[in-house]
């Protein structure tokens, strides 16, 4: 099973192959579509990311000694970035996902191309 470090570095590796901002952006709009979708009854309140401009639900569940997340969101390119967080958190246990590091995201070179709150929104996910 790999690592949570080990899945970051795949990631970026795969982000690295690509030139320009437009086909990242179709590739996240791709692995958004093979989001884990949270079951509707997980959409409330409770489960919805504050500091997120586009609504966001996220659902853990722990499955013996791991969190498994599931989540959805109303914008296309939000639901790509949480399809990347949750490949490399889901499945982890929960101190390591604590002790993760999420810089993997600026080396994907994400957080330049999106809002502060966004990027806010998305360390909460995270955490």
């Amino acid at each position: 099973r790999m690592t949570i470090k080990e899945i970051q570095e795949e990631i970026i590796d795969e982000f690295s192959m690509f030139d320009d901002w437009m086909q990242r952006y179709e590739y996240m709009i791709e692995l958004g579509k093979s989001l884990p979708l949270i079951e509707e009854q997980y959409k409330t309140d409770d489960n919805l990311i504050k500091g997120c401009q586009s609504k966001v639900w996220v659902h853990a569940e722990l499955d013996g000694d791991k969190l498994v997340f599931t989540a959805d969101s109303d914008a296309i390119i939000t639901k790509g970035i949480i399809a990347i967080l949750i490949r490399a958190f889901s499945n982890q246990k929960p101190q390591d996902i604590i002790d993760a590091d999420v810089d993997f995201i600026d080396e994907i070179g994400l957080k330049e191309h999106l809002s502060p709150t966004r990027a806010n929104g998305l360390v909460s996910m995270i955490k």
